[in-house]
């Protein structure tokens, strides 16, 4: 109802059946009335979100590579060089052995000589031995020792 009283009351101003002159621009212009209820159009809604800040994690430092902690094989090796300090457990000695054992020792050098010895020992069976930084380990005739502490 209320589009149609708009209608005609436009008809009205606007319909008197005369073409425009230089005078209808004196005339004044025609009033704008809102309509009772119609909602004027809401403006869109802009979302901006603050960008995260990037963080590039940082890789964590090698560790550098020490000593191995484990010995295979027959030989002498210095603590803390060769080897890592620490206690070390064979299973015993070596299948093929022809029964002479497992031998170990833990030396002040790498001289060899009897002086040198700090502990020694020829296994049959399981055995751990504790070794210090800068000592020596000879082992001959045995499985592979593993450092367990």
């Amino acid at each position: 109802m209320t589009a149609f009283v708009a209608l005609i009351f436009g008809a009205a101003i606007g319909g008197n059946g005369e073409s425009s002159s230089a005078t209808d621009s004196a005339r004044p212009a025609p009033a704008v009335t809102k309509t009772a209820g119609a909602a004027a159009p809401k403006p869109a809604v802009t979302v901006t979100k603050a960008a995260k800040e990037t963080v590039t994690a940082k890789p964590k430092p090698t560790k550098k590579p020490g000593p191995p902690d484990t010995i295979e094989g027959d030989g002498q090796y210095l603590v803390g060089e060769d080897i890592q300090a620490g206690t070390y457990k064979t299973a015993g000695p070596e299948n093929d052995n022809f029964g002479l054992g497992c031998y170990w020792a833990r030396t002040k050098n790498a001289s060899g000589e009897m002086g040198a010895i700090i502990a020694n020992d020829n296994i049959t069976g399981q055995s751990r031995v504790t070794v210090n930084k800068g000592e020596y380990f000879e082992a001959k005739g045995c499985l592979k020792w593993e450092r367990v502490g």
